[in-house]
């Protein structure tokens, strides 16, 4: 009998780097590397809706747990239906990564050197939360909010 090879998981050319989606400490899901990422490498992108910044915040006066970042003062994503795992980057106070808008893209890029199994975080800066959400990085020196 022919022995049966595992299944090649295709990965998304904007995806640069493997990682997985698993619980977090921190929040929910969690991204984790699954192999060593290098500082300043580009960690991958993450694909969404496009809506208006007006859509957008009547979208985040509806939900608690919301996937949405302003790319300008007029245009927005909304990443709740993305199957792309890096929708499930938590923030962290003092993050790993950095979350950076170019061209209507949002992309993710190591801030240091990052280990596999490592959670990927950024800080998430301003949030329609206002600083009423309590922040659970762990990290030291947390702002404490969101």
């Amino acid at each position: 009998m022919a022995e049966r090879n595992p299944p090649v998981v295709e990965r998304r050319p904007y995806q640069k780097y493997d990682v997985r989606v698993r619980p977090s400490t921190i929040d929910g899901h969690g991204v984790f590397a699954a192999e060593p990422i290098g500082s300043h490498k580009k960690i991958g992108e993450i694909r969404g809706e496009a809506i208006s910044v007006e859509e957008a915040r009547i979208r985040a006066t509806r939900h608690e747990r919301i996937m949405i970042v302003e790319l300008s003062t007029r245009r927005a994503i909304d990443f709740t239906h993305s199957t792309d795992p890096m929708r499930f980057t938590n923030h962290s106070c003092q993050p790993n990564a950095r979350l950076c808008t170019a061209y209507g893209r949002v992309e993710f890029y190591a801030l240091r050197d990052i280990a596999p199994g490592e959670e990927l975080t950024v800080d998430y800066g301003e949030t329609h939360h206002e600083g009423k959400l309590a922040c659970r990085c762990g990290a030291p020196g947390c702002r404490g909010a969101l």
